[in-house]
């Protein structure tokens, strides 16, 4: 009986020119994966440098742009950026800092000013969007110091419905702005429309009170 293994279980060795074939491919594939891989981390580590110098610095600078708006029955005209809160722009821009700045997220009330006759949270409203408005800030109730006070401003003196201040001028033209909407039938109604004003001071019920003081006069 012969010893010799089957035929097919002996591994065939490849021929010269088979080898070489395979080598090639190999060889080929290989230089061909580093070739495409340079490429692409080139491209990518590269790649912002592609970008011309004018579409970056574009793409940093931010967008400014002129608005034109009535403040306190003054005209004024601005160059700001197009992210300037209308509460940045009367204090910074105007100089008009009787508005106050207090959480500066539309929570506290502190920077309550009227646009073109409604109430609005100076901090939450962009400049920008203002064109042609007409705004009062607590300065234009009574801008003269020769002129009487405004009803409501009055109404807050004698009713005592200030401690340190700081909220007043938010309170007041929140007040005028309820006046106005015609919410003040009740002190219950009162105290639902000026919810959005607060007093650190506590001042809630007089400043209730000179509201429909006011109220009552107009």
């Amino acid at each position: 009986m012969s010893t010799e293994p089957p035929v097919s279980a002996v591994p065939a060795l490849a021929t010269a020119d088979e080898s070489s074939s395979a080598l090639n491919r190999r060889t080929f594939i290989a230089v061909g994966t580093a070739v495409g891989g340079a490429v692409v981390a080139d491209g990518l580590i590269a790649g912002p440098s592609l970008a011309a110098p004018r579409e970056v610095a574009a793409a940093e600078a931010p967008l400014s742009g002129r608005v034109s708006l009535t403040v306190n029955g003054e005209r004024h005209a601005a160059m700001i950026d197009n992210r300037t809160s209308l509460l940045d722009l009367l204090r910074e821009q105007f100089g008009l800092t009787g508005t106050k700045k207090g959480c500066d997220a539309g929570a506290c009330g502190a920077c309550t000013v009227l646009v073109d006759g409604r109430r609005v949270n100076a901090c939450l409203t962009l400049a920008v969007r203002l064109e042609g408005a007409e705004v009062t800030t607590i300065e234009g109730l009574a801008p003269d110091e020769d002129d009487d006070l405004h009803p409501l401003q009055q109404a807050f003196i004698e009713q005592d419905a200030f401690q340190c201040g700081y909220c007043t001028p938010g309170q007041i033209m929140s007040g005028i702005g309820c006046i106005r909407e015609g919410r003040t039938g009740s002190p219950e109604e009162i105290r639902e429309w000026m919810s959005g004003n607060i007093c650190r001071c506590g001042c809630y019920t007089k400043i209730v009170q000179a509201v429909e003081q006011a109220a009552g006069g107009k």
